[in-house]
């Protein structure tokens, strides 16, 4: 096939029948010669507000392929063969295995392991301490409508991980084949086909939910077994390596090897595993809170004219800022027409997070505003310090907000003037069980808080409306990233043999596709030295 790149089309254009116009222009050929084309990216450019064109790549399929690229050589340098996608061949090892390998999380990284592992002969056993995704749909809602918080089964445990309560962001900044294997396999599963030309793909929670329900059949179809309200409670070893897991307190399940892939906010599992002797050490993440816009605003803001086009959707952004102290601050985790959610998994703890539909249909957008924090803030050397300074954060938010899941919110405007008192009202808050006006500064560290004023102002410049007075900030949001990393070798394996650390909450990765593809690579480890049971 040729690839084709650089085609640049109007918004308020007929993009299949322009496309096909273009390619038949730039390739110099007639119509009965184009036999067939996909589109591998699609973008937007919407740096000219009065001229906001889509930008494609296109592989087509010719009578004759040969002619026609040296007819275009040297003349259009954005027309080349188009790269084969060539399947990765995965080897299996000669060592016997006893027992069937286990799984612990059914997140990304938990999910796609165990689907490479079920296909390659392993029958893994999955084990997820959470409900599987119907059960913990309910259970969250009745948390967010009542602030009654399970602390087995919410935003952060249960099928799917805590991305399933999410936007749904498919984006990586990582370069791996397995990030196109990923995606195609959430297609396979239900995912709309335009993640795989996208440049900001996303699925939303609702789509979600469906994906992981289809990944756990095709896991289970495939030899593998998957077993939910299994908690990880013990690790059993002996001279050095994995001899069992202790499931609930009380069920022994013998193995040799075990994929670890909790996710960031597994903590006794991370306590559990120091005092067994795995190697691990805390690891910088970040922490601020979330801020609500109206979507409107940030529509005109990033599209001009063209706000509203159902063409182009929902305006987004990705913003940051560089202190003179060398403090950064960013936005992560924007969700357009989204909402801010109850995150907690602890009791006595408060955490927001972001979460939004496949249609991203809600009337305001908001985003994650965050400012780094490293080791040297914990204030301990400890490799769970960084656990306990989110603790010490996500308890005083609690408490401000009233002890029952309601999120402290404040103004823009008192935030950046240091005062409180403005109560919401063209902004109004999405966090439910609901929300509580107070000084964000008594839940957030000094640091923090100077960072953050420092930011908007300047993000304002690069965002026409970022710093509206009216938008909302609820407090607080400190699960950006795992607080730990679990120390591996070149083979994924920690200094405890046969234990496999992978994704997310090992320190291993950071969204959805990072975290699959970083479960597949230890899943490949394994099977590399154990031979299959088929």
């Amino acid at each position: 096939m040729i690839r084709v790149a650089g085609i640049r089309l109007a918004v308020d254009e007929d993009s299949a029948a322009e496309l096909q116009r273009v390619l038949l222009h730039r390739l110099q050929i007639k119509k009965h010669e184009l036999l067939a084309y996909h589109i591998v990216r699609q973008s937007i450019d919407a740096r000219r507000k009065r001229d906001i064109r889509f930008v494609y790549t296109v592989d087509v399929r010719l009578r004759d392929e040969e002619r026609v690229l040296k007819n275009v050589a040297g003349r259009d340098r954005d027309i080349i063969v188009a790269p084969q996608e060539v399947p990765r061949e995965l080897p299996t090892g000669t060592e016997p295995l006893d027992e069937r390998p286990v799984v612990v999380g059914t997140g990304p990284a938990g999910l796609f392991a165990g689907l490479v592992l079920a296909r390659l002969g392993y029958r893994p056993l999955l084990l997820e301490r959470g409900a599987d995704v119907d059960r913990r749909t309910r259970v969250v809602r009745r948390f967010w409508e009542t602030g009654e918080l399970d602390p087995e089964c919410n935003v952060q445990f249960g099928e799917g991980g805590a991305g399933t309560f999410s936007d749904g962001k498919l984006t990586t900044l990582i370069r791996d084949p397995r990030c196109r294997e990923v995606l195609n396999e959430l297609v396979a599963a239900g995912a709309p086909p335009e993640i795989l030309y996208s440049f900001r793909p996303h699925l939303g929670t609702d789509k979600l939910r469906g994906i992981v329900k289809r990944l756990r059949e095709r896991i289970i179809a495939a030899g593998g077994e998957v077993r939910f309200n299994c908690r990880l409670a013990d690790l059993e070893v002996a001279e050095g390596r994995v001899r069992a897991v202790v499931v609930n307190d009380r069920e022994r399940l013998p193995c040799r090897v075990v994929v670890l892939a909790p996710g960031h906010s597994a903590r006794d599992t991370f306590a559990m595993l120091l005092a067994r002797g795995v190697r691990m050490r805390p690891k910088p993440f970040s922490i601020g809170v979330r801020i609500e816009h109206p979507q409107e605003l940030i529509d005109r803001a990033q599209y001009g004219r063209f706000a509203g086009h159902p063409k182009l959707g929902r305006a987004d952004y990705k913003l940051a800022y560089h202190g003179p102290d060398g403090r950064s601050a960013y936005t992560f985790c924007m969700c357009p027409g989204g909402v801010v959610v109850a995150a907690a998994s602890e009791p006595g703890h408060l955490v927001t997070n972001g979460m939004s539909n496949y249609a991203r249909d809600g009337v305001n957008a908001n985003s994650a505003l965050l400012v780094g924090v490293s080791a040297s803030d914990f204030g301990d050397d400890h490799p769970l310090a960084g656990v306990e300074f989110q603790r010490r954060w996500e308890g005083l938010a609690f408490a401000i907000g009233g002890a029952d899941y309601r999120a402290p919110v404040q103004l823009l405007s008192d935030f950046l003037r240091g005062r409180t008192g403005g109560v919401p009202g063209a902004v109004l808050p999405t966090y439910r069980p609901g929300v509580v006006v107070a000084d964000l500064q008594h839940c957030l560290p000094d640091f923090v808080v100077g960072t953050l004023r420092q930011a908007i102002p300047a993000l304002d410049r690069k965002l026409r409306g970022f710093a509206l007075p009216e938008a909302v900030l609820t407090g607080v949001e400190t699960r950006s990233s795992s607080p730990v990393r679990l120390e591996r070798d070149e083979n994924c394996q920690s200094n405890i043999r046969g234990l496999f650390p992978a994704g997310e909450g090992p320190g291993y990765a950071g969204g959805i596709v990072s975290s699959a593809v970083d479960g597949m690579r230890v899943a490949e480890a394994i099977a590399a030295r154990y031979r299959p049971f088929d």
